[in-house]
C-alpha cells in the first residue's frame, strides 16, 4: 500500500486531496511541527535525507517532492480524468501551473512568510517579497478572469498544485483584493475530496 508522510500545515495536504480525488488507497503517516521552531521533526529524516514532507513510500519507491508524487499519481492513476491529453495545447498550459506554483509562486510567499515570522524590519527581503508577490498573485487572478479552473473547463493536477498558492494568498488576508482567487477557491472547495483533505489535515 501507499504511504504519505505528511507535515501539518505543508504542502502535502494536496497530496491527501490527490489521494482522495483518484480513490486511490493509501496509509496517512502524520508529523507535527515543533511548537516553536515551526520545523518538521527529525523522524521524517529516516523517511528521506532532507527531513521534508511530502514523501511517497511504496513497496518499490520513495519520492519527495510534491509536483513529482503529483505528476506521477496522475500519470499512474488518473491520467484519463485530471490532465489534458499530451500534445494538446491545454496539457502545455498543464505544464506551466504545475511548474509555477512550485516556482514563481511559491518563493516571494514564502519569503512574506518568513520576513513576518523574523519580525525584523528588512531593507531587501521584505520589499522584494512584497512586490514579487503583487505581481505573481495578480498574473494569477487575471488569469482566472471568467474561469472556473486553471485548464479548461475541469479540475486538473495543475487546480491540486496551485490550491496551496490560493490558501496562503487567503490567509493572508488577500481575498478582497484578488476577488477571482477568492472565487477560485470556492470553486476547489465544491470538491467533496478536498474537503475531506481539509479535515483531514485538520485532525493529524
Amino acid at each position: 500500500m501507499i504511504k504519505l508522510h505528511h507535515l501539518n500545515k505543508s504542502r502535502s495536504k494536496r497530496i491527501i486531496w490527490l489521494l482522495e480525488e483518484l480513490g486511490v488507497e493509501y496509509e496517512l503517516v502524520a508529523y507535527q511541527r515543533d511548537a516553536t521552531t515551526f520545523l518538521a521533526p527529525a523522524a521524517l529524516k529516516k523517511i528521506h535525507p532532507l527531513g521534508k514532507s511530502p514523501v511517497l513510500e511504496t513497496s518499490e519507491f520513495t519520492i519527495a517532492e510534491s509536483g513529482a508524487i503529483t505528476e506521477y499519481l496522475i500519470q499512474t492513476y488518473g491520467a484519463d480524468k485530471l490532465m489534458p491529453k499530451v500534445g494538446s495545447a491545454d496539457y502545455i498550459d498543464y505544464l506551466q501551473w504545475m511548474h509555477f506554483a512550485e516556482s514563481s509562486a511559491a518563493l516571494p510567499l514564502l519569503l512574506k512568510i518568513f520576513v513576518k515570522m523574523e519580525g525584523a524590519e528588512t531593507r531587501f527581503i521584505g520589499p522584494y517579497a512584497d512586490a514579487e508577490t503583487a505581481k505573481v498573485i495578480s498574473y494569477v487572478n487575471d488569469r482566472l478572469a471568467g474561469k472556473r479552473y486553471l485548464v479548461g473547463d475541469s479540475l486538473s493536477g495543475a487546480d491540486i498544485m496551485m490550491s496551496f498558492i490560493t490558501e496562503l494568498v487567503g490567509q493572508n488576508g488577500e481575498f478582497e483584493k484578488y476577488p477571482n482567487i477568492a472565487k477560485y477557491y470556492q470553486q476547489l472547495l465544491t470538491h467533496e475530496a478536498f474537503k475531506k483533505a481539509l479535515k483531514i489535515e485538520a485532525d493529524n
